[in-house]
Formats: C-alpha cells, sequence, structure tokens
C-alpha cells in the first residue's frame, strides 16, 4: 500500500442481532445503505457472509467486492420502493418464456432443449400449477390467463428478500422458469448456466467463442452463483 492510499476507515467488523434482523458493525457504526438505511441482515447466515466482505476488503474500499452487500441494499431500500414494477417485470417474462421456445432444427438441439428444458418446465407447471405452452421458433405464443394470474400471485407472495434473489436469477438466466428454479434449489448454478446458455453452447461448439461472449459468460456463471448463494443464506 502506498502512503497516499487511504486505510480502510474502519479495523472491526463484528455482527449483533436484534429484534428486527442482525446488524454489520463497522467498528461501533452500523452499515448502511447508500440512501442511509442501517443494514439489517434477515438471518444470521447473510449477516456473517456480509461482514466476511468487509473483512476482506482491500485499503481502498471497493463495493463491487461485497456483492452481499449490494443485494441486501437492493432488498432493503429499492424492491421494497418498487415492489409492483419489479413483481410486473418478473411476471412479463412468463409470456415470452425462453425454455417455451424451442428450435424446429436441426435435431441435436431440438434434442437437447426437450431433454434439458422439459424437466425444468414440468416441475415449474406442478410447483405453482402454471402449465406454459410450448412452440416452435420465434413465433409468439399465448399462454393461459389462469397460468399467468398463478404466476403473478405466487412471485407476489415472495417478501422482499426472496423477490429480489428472484429478481436476480431471472435477470441473468432471462427466464422465469429457469430463475425461479435457481431461486428455490431445484437447479443448482451450473445447471441453471447450461439450461440458460443452451442455444448459445450448442453454437459455441459449432462455431467457437470469441473474447466477448468469454466475458458475458462469466458474468451470468457470477451472477448465477450470487443469487444460489443469496437464496441459500436467506433461507429459500
Amino acid at each position: 500500500m502506498s502512503a497516499q492510499e487511504p486505510r480502510r476507515p474502519y479495523t472491526d467488523v463484528t455482527v449483533r442481532d436484534d429484534a428486527r434482523g442482525t446488524a454489520i458493525l463497522l467498528d461501533t457504526k452500523p452499515l448502511r445503505t447508500p440512501s442511509g438505511t442501517p443494514i439489517l441482515a434477515p438471518t444470521r447466515a447473510l449477516a456473517d457472509a456480509i461482514a466476511a466482505e468487509w473483512r476482506a476488503q482491500p485499503a481502498r474500499i471497493d463495493i463491487a467486492l461485497a456483492p452481499l452487500t449490494r443485494l441486501l441494499g437492493t432488498a432493503l431500500d429499492r424492491v421494497p420502493a418498487n415492489r409492483p414494477g419489479v413483481i410486473e417485470e418478473l411476471a412479463g417474462y412468463a409470456e415470452t418464456e425462453l425454455v417455451c421456445h424451442r428450435a424446429a432444427h436441426p435435431p441435436e438441439l431440438m434434442r437437447r432443449q426437450t431433454e434439458t428444458w422439459q424437466p425444468v418446465l414440468d416441475w415449474f407447471a406442478h410447483a405453482y400449477d402454471a402449465p406454459l405452452a410450448v412452440t416452435t421458433g420465434v413465433l409468439a405464443v399465448t399462454q393461459p390467463q389462469a397460468s399467468l394470474f398463478a404466476i403473478r400471485r405466487a412471485i407476489s407472495a415472495l417478501d422482499d428478500y426472496r423477490l429480489t434473489g428472484l429478481s436476480v436469477a431471472v435477470g441473468a438466466a432471462g427466464s422465469l422458469v429457469i430463475g425461479t428454479a435457481l431461486a428455490t434449489g431445484r437447479l443448482d448454478p451450473a445447471a441453471a448456466f447450461d439450461a440458460a446458455e443452451l442455444d448459445a453452447s450448442f453454437q459455441i461448439e459449432r462455431w467457437g467463442e470469441d473474447a466477448e461472449a468469454t466475458r458475458r459468460r462469466a458474468q451470468l456463471r457470477a451472477d448465477l452463483d450470487l443469487a444460489a448463494c443469496w437464496s441459500r443464506l436467506i433461507g429459500t
């Protein structure tokens, strides 16, 4: 560390339980969101993981190295202020659901889509009483209104913490079905990545992978890992 670099403004990181949750203290001061909200974790496991992020900070604090902290800040500030919008955005994925749009050719891709996507689509239909129609190609398919209503109702029932985790999982996967399966533990991050990237991986096998695709897929893996970690730490 050079003489010009500021040291961290704290030396000790601890956690403290109270009636509303578990606080993370930097020395004696509670960690807060950018808007000033005290950060209170809903579980001790999440609080311990966030405390570890702050113990591991370098001399010059880098919030990018604290993804769980940023996610909890979102759950405390941004999601409650925009719940209807978040719910609507997530429910909207069902109308253009990735795993419902299958290839018409080649046969190998069709087979992989059926083997990978159909089991998780069947699980989703059973778990949420929300069967979704499958179509071929990019043509839109009208999904059953009863299923869309059941999906919106299930999403609306989530608390802010689980809604936050689902939002990360679905946004990363580009699929409500895959994201929900990840957030609930039905799929692990590796399986979720394989399902979300099935078409891209098929093309890479044939034509190779460029640097931009490599970076994008690495970020996707990191986002799926984060979503799974978050769900595990809040007790989904």
